[in-house]
């Protein structure tokens, strides 16, 4: 049994440090996105909460950028991807406790084989990735207090549950839904638990995380709150955005996790598949099947997006792979194999594409020349930020813009780029100009910066792939307003993208967002 529980641990250990070091490679070989420069401003300007999220996510980069005297792409990521090694771990070692070692080593592979955990929260710096260890964990505990006799008794587990979904609370709020599901849990297999006092210590443990989030909309009247009510506000049925959600999981799950998470499903309706522990059973479902069911009826109304439900899939990978591993399915570690050399070859793909097409994926018309091109967001923008820098040196040396000139945006996004490529190599301050919903935590950036004054000048970049008004937005608080300069992004010899540069002379109205 030893030498058994040694070998399947062995290769866990070994899938985990095999894909950390695939996924380093790729993290030093793709630019930053669109959401993951913008979380970047979390580590900037720390803060008990922020306009989108809790504060994790910018402690987590804080942490692996050596609190940010290690600003690189790969320092960035280093806490996804050393978060989905950790979470690998724990849905091994959750397996083992509900099935068995050889379950917990497909578990392992179905973790890092699907794209959400695997490479969305698991390379990607994003609010999941410091929350599916802590998950993952909770996860672990709830299961040890299922499966052994008197766990519940044990007051440090309760305690440590309480602190764990109170720290994924911290990542993502929806980290809530682990009480919800473990509660559901209990009313069904355990009622009696609910006279166990443990239980509502650990619950008040969670609700004592829960206070810096308070405290910070308190301040603010709410606004994270509001800003995410209004995401969720249509009444009419919208049958195309359900489709498109299922459709958005399926690819984010990967197809071949998907169909197999389907097919376990169908098999334990039919009972051709037993769980032979009912309390199981119905703990992973509830920690699963209510939370998607939720966000598709959420779907049924407004946008939603296939990540979302993402944590709601590792239940069923731990079915999934409990299944696999009681049918004895022949071809198994075959079809394991193609499911993480899916991914894999995705992964070289994809980077291969955007760092070497030559042509652009969205638009060719010239006014938005490469909008909806999802390679651009992790391409060009080192390069560009090197030609924009020349040319703000060039400017000054000539005296046709005033030094210390700032850069103006009007969105989060290019602005998340823009702060973390190109401020750095113009020593430039970034203000950002525009309501709310569109400066998101630049709004608060704002406040802790320089300010801009009467005569000042400033530059604005417009991607071509983000196509913006500038006289129309701009032309209120600048005596005058160039035409733009022109810096081609050319990608393996093609050009794929115009960054055009505005010069902007002489502020003579400050805007309202500059005014504290």
């Amino acid at each position: 049994m030893r030498n058994n529980f040694s070998t399947y641990s062995k290769k866990v250990l070994l899938l985990i440090l095999i894909s950390i070091g695939i996924k380093l490679l790729i993290a030093g070989l793709l630019e930053l996105g669109n959401d993951e420069v913008y979380y970047w401003t979390y580590a900037l300007q720390l803060d008990w909460n922020h306009f989108d999220h809790p504060p994790l996510i910018g402690w987590m980069i804080r942490l692996t950028t050596l609190n940010l005297h290690w600003v690189s792409e790969i320092a960035l990521r280093m806490g996804s991807i050393l978060s989905a090694g950790i979470a690998t771990w724990f849905v091994f070692q959750t397996a083992k406790v509900i099935a068995s070692e050889k379950a917990g080593w497909y578990a392992a592979i179905i973790y890092q084989s699907s794209i959400y955990t695997g490479i969305i929260a698991g390379l990607f710096i994003l609010p999941d990735s410091p929350q599916m260890p802590i998950w993952t964990a909770a996860l672990y505990l709830m299961a040890l207090l299922f499966s052994h006799p008197n766990a519940e008794r044990k007051m440090g587990l309760w305690i440590l549950l309480g602190v764990l979904i109170g720290l994924a609370t911290l990542c993502k709020v929806h980290g809530l839904y682990l009480w919800v599901g473990f509660g559901l849990t209990i009313l069904f297999t355990r009622i009696k638990w609910l006279l166990n006092w443990r239980f509502y210590l650990a619950v008040f443990i969670t609700l004592l995380f829960l206070l810096p989030i308070v405290y910070w909309n308190i301040q603010y009247d709410f606004i994270t709150y509001k800003f995410h009510s209004e995401r969720v506000t249509h009444t009419h049925l919208q049958w195309d955005m359900l489709v498109r959600e299922i459709v958005g999981e399926f690819a984010y799950q990967n197809p071949i996790v998907f169909v197999l998470i389907v097919l376990t499903l169908i098999a334990f309706i039919k009972k051709s598949f037993l769980f032979p522990n009912k309390t199981i059973s119905v703990w992973l479902f509830c920690m699963s099947i209510p939370m998607i069911l939720f966000f598709w009826v959420i779907a049924l109304f407004n946008p939603t997006l296939p990540h979302w439900t993402g944590p709601a899939y590792i239940p069923l990978y731990l079915l999934a792979a409990i299944y696999l591993d009681q049918q004895k399915i022949f071809g198994t570690p075959k079809v394991l194999s193609i499911a993480g050399g899916f991914v894999v070859v995705l992964l070289i793909l994809a980077t291969a594409i955007v760092r070497l097409s030559p042509v652009n994926f969205g638009s060719h018309q010239k006014e938005n020349f490469g909008e909806y091109c999802p390679t651009l967001d992790l391409n060009g923008w080192s390069d560009f930020s090197k030609e924009y820098a020349k040319l703000v040196t060039s400017d000054q040396q000539q005296h046709l813009m005033k030094q210390k000139s700032f850069i103006i945006v009007s969105k989060w996004f290019p602005g998340g780029h823009l702060e973390f490529y190109t401020v750095p190599k113009t020593n430039q301050t970034l203000i950002a100009i525009g309501p709310l919903q569109d400066i998101h935590k630049f709004a608060w950036l704002n406040r802790d910066r320089k300010k801009m004054q009467i005569g000042d000048d400033a530059y604005t970049i417009v991607p071509s792939n983000l196509p913006f008004d500038v006289s129309k937005h701009y032309a209120e608080y600048f005596t005058q307003i160039e035409a733009p300069l022109q810096i081609n992004q050319i990608r393996n010899g093609g050009v794929v993208r115009y960054f055009y540069v505005y010069r902007l002379k002489g502020c003579k109205k400050i805007p309202n967002e500059l005014i504290l």
